[in-house]
């Protein structure tokens, strides 16, 4: 298991938090080897798998200590990473069969991303800020988050070489070390200029290096850190639902393709290596607009 989570780092470029997740999955999967006495990938048998699938969904585990069952979307991760594991040990030549191979992972039901209304955004932006460092931070960290439609670990990796202000766009590193240029508005280069110029140099210290968003004791700003930056935002705009950073992503694409934008474009910009991926956000708009008319049209119902 470790020599496959290597080959994921190291040949397939795999980003961090994916390995993160194999990792846990893995390590649940080889528990439950061992529970049935099987220490070598090469002793498992397709019906193997199928328990482990059969067990995931289960609300106990082995021990009987009581505990939530998966999701479907977790349950199917999880095959994903053991479906990789036995492949790649036939490859390595440490087993001699695939017992994955025809175990296929549960279909998740499709679920629309949570998009924030433009005057919600607003809301929120307004709610950010100030003239002391710390908020000249905050409001130049949710302005490019939502200008860009960047994830959170995108945006807390940028460093300084990364933004090109003059001609207002940001280089982006996504998933498996793939980068992509992207346009950003121009309440984002403000608040940016602003951050760089009057904050920054006073959050910063022998630590920083060349990050661009910086936390109290002048270290690179934590995605944990970011999220409660936004959260408290959200909550001072009186919005009640949870908001994350991915939240604003899946507003910017959202919000985008009611302007119009191609889904091609919106693709692109999110980083997402398929347009499959991206073609969800369309039913968000398919659904705002049944909503729109089943409201205000006079022979709607």
């Amino acid at each position: 298991m470790d020599r496959y989570l290597d080959h994921l780092v190291v040949e397939r470029g795999v980003a961090a938090n994916t390995v993160a997740s194999y990792r846990r999955d893995l390590r649940r999967y080889r528990e439950f080897l061992l529970a049935r006495g099987i220490e070598d990938l090469g002793r498992v048998e397709e019906g193997h798998v199928r328990d482990f699938l059969v067990a995931l969904r289960s609300p106990e585990t082995d021990g009987g200590e009581a505990r939530e069952p998966l999701a479907e979307s977790s349950i199917a991760r999880t095959l994903v990473a053991t479906r990789g594991l036995h492949k790649f040990a036939v490859a390595e030549g440490m087993a001699a069969d695939d017992p994955a191979r025809a175990v296929r992972p549960p279909k998740p039901a499709q679920r629309l991303p949570k998009a924030l209304s433009v005057d919600e955004v607003g809301a929120i932006l307004a709610c950010v800020g100030g003239d002391e460092p710390r908020g000249l931070r905050d409001r130049a960290l949710l302005e490019l988050l939502y200008s860009c439609g960047a994830r959170i670990t995108e945006v807390v990796s940028l460093d300084v070489d990364d933004l090109d202000l003059e001609h207002r766009t940001v280089l982006l590193r996504g998933k498996g070390g793939k980068q992509r240029l992207v346009p950003i508005g121009g309440p984002a280069v403000d608040a940016v200029e602003a951050y760089l110029v009057r904050a920054r140099p006073a959050l910063a210290s022998a630590r920083s290096g060349p990050a661009v968003f910086l936390n109290a004791r002048g270290g690179r700003l934590s995605r944990q850190s970011a999220w409660q930056i936004l959260a408290d935002a959200a909550h001072r705009a009186g919005i009640t639902a949870t908001v994350s950073p991915h939240t604003l992503r899946h507003s910017f694409a959202t919000h985008l393709l009611d302007g119009g934008a191609d889904v091609r474009v919106v693709q692109e910009l999110l980083g997402h290596a398929s347009v499959t991926t991206t073609q969800v956000y369309t039913l968000v708009t398919v659904s705002t607009m049944r909503e729109v008319y089943a409201t205000a049209h006079p022979r709607a119902r």
